[in-house]
């Protein structure tokens, strides 16, 4: 008789799911917004990528955290929150619409930071740290 462990439930089964498919903004647009606009006022970019926490991934620490997230964005007037992850921009936009709001929206940035790392000088230069190694390695 085989004792086979069963495969652990993966964190993000805790919350709701997100839906399918998140609305994006391509990465002209938020250049074009980084040159031109308020960053923090008009917008904010919102960057998931590294854990906040030693040990949970950050999203697990978002999720609790989104209608606060929300009611703070709501109130310094952001219009628009842009993310690298298509969860917490799926997860947010199912918020701001069980609030009725209509002023605000979730967007991800589309095909991510690798994607905005890639297109060029022109975007790295709004990348604090860069570091080429980093994007480009071989293998």
């Amino acid at each position: 008789m085989s004792m086979e462990t069963p495969a652990p439930t993966p964190w993000c089964a805790a919350y709701a799911a997100p839906k399918p498919e998140a609305a994006t903004i391509p990465r002209e647009e938020v250049l074009v917004m980084l040159k031109e606009r308020r960053p923090g006022k008009d917008f904010v970019l919102v960057d998931l990528r590294r854990n906040d926490h030693e040990v949970r991934p950050s999203n697990i620490a978002l999720y609790p955290s989104l209608p606060t997230i929300y009611r703070m964005f709501k109130e310094a007037g952001v219009r628009k929150v842009i993310w690298y992850c298509g969860r917490a921009t799926s997860w947010l936009a199912d918020l701001i619409a069980s609030e009725g709001d209509t002023s605000m929206q979730s967007l991800a940035l589309l095909e991510g930071i690798r994607g905005w790392a890639n297109a060029g000088g022109e975007y790295v230069e709004w990348m604090d740290g860069y570091d080429a190694a980093v994007w480009f390695k071989s293998g």
